[in-house]
């Protein structure tokens, strides 16, 4: 039986899910989004690994913070590890998330045994114009109003609309987004833009000595599905690429994506995640 577990930790929702003694396995949500986001995998990856979900600073049920900078995100991150006593624990993002989790592995190597990418952007100049909906709740002026008179129908729409085609919404990602503030929102992504104009993510991961698995859907609505090749220069890097899904594998294809990130880690088990006194 699946054990679950909630607490507040550094500023952070934090989210248990499967035994505290099987291998860890953080999950780190993308933009406007939170750890519920990861709800149809969580039954297949606790059956193998302790899940840790967080919801990011002004994301979901974590209050919102004065810095939204990758970086520091990351700080918190490693900030649980380290109260959990980890090291070497497989970290998986979904699409930003993908950022925090790679700026965990520059920050503190020694916290991050794999990176496991999924429909994360690799660089600006890949993102696609936004579907009209994405548009008018993030632009001024009428953004700030919109996104105060959010229903449960418009929050489906917007998380949705990345997507391939029709995708289930869990109840407790529309809550979890509802509470994200528009100031929040818009910070989030100012950060998101700093980090990879930077340095491009796969920049990023060839300057690191770890396991990569990129997962990218081919019809993404987001990112531009063809810059996922871009991974394709990163030596350490695994590239997985699905038909007829878009943005949100975690949602539209989870059993698929689930398949994909346990065998991941299985074929790590050799790097599996030890605490400093082992």
């Amino acid at each position: 039986m699946s054990e679950h577990e909630v607490e507040h930790l550094h500023g952070m929702h934090v989210v248990h899910d499967g035994p505290r003694t099987a291998p860890p396995l953080v999950l780190i949500h993308g933009s406007g989004a939170s750890g519920d986001t990861w709800n149809p995998m969580v039954p297949a990856l606790a059956a193998h690994h302790h899940v840790i979900r967080v919801d990011l600073p002004g994301c979901g049920h974590s209050p919102p913070t004065s810095s939204y900078a990758v970086a520091d995100q990351a700080g918190r991150v490693a900030a649980l590890l380290d109260g959990f006593g980890l090291r070497h624990v497989p970290v998986a993002g979904h699409s930003s998330g993908g950022y925090v989790a790679t700026a965990l592995a520059e920050r503190r190597p020694e916290l991050v045994g794999s990176l496991a990418l999924i429909s994360t952007g690799p660089r600006m100049d890949a993102v696609l114009r936004q579907p009209p909906i994405i548009r008018v709740l993030l632009a001024p002026p009428l953004g700030p109003l919109l996104w105060l008179r959010r229903s449960d129908s418009m929050i489906r729409r917007g998380i949705g609309a990345t997507a391939a085609g029709p995708v289930d919404i869990p109840d407790d990602l529309v809550e979890g987004v509802r509470m994200i503030t528009y100031r929040s929102m818009r910070a989030v992504l100012r950060a998101n833009g700093r980090y990879v104009t930077e340095r491009s993510v796969p920049d990023r991961l060839r300057a690191l000595d770890v396991p990569v698995l990129v997962v990218f859907g081919l019809a993404d609505r987001r990112w531009d599905p063809a810059s996922a090749h871009l991974y394709d220069a990163v030596p350490t890097a695994r590239v997985e690429l699905l038909p007829d899904v878009g943005h949100l594998p975690v949602l539209e294809a989870p059993e698929l994506t689930s398949r994909l990130l346990l065998d991941f880690t299985a074929t790590l088990a050799d790097h599996r995640s030890v605490r400093p006194e082992d």
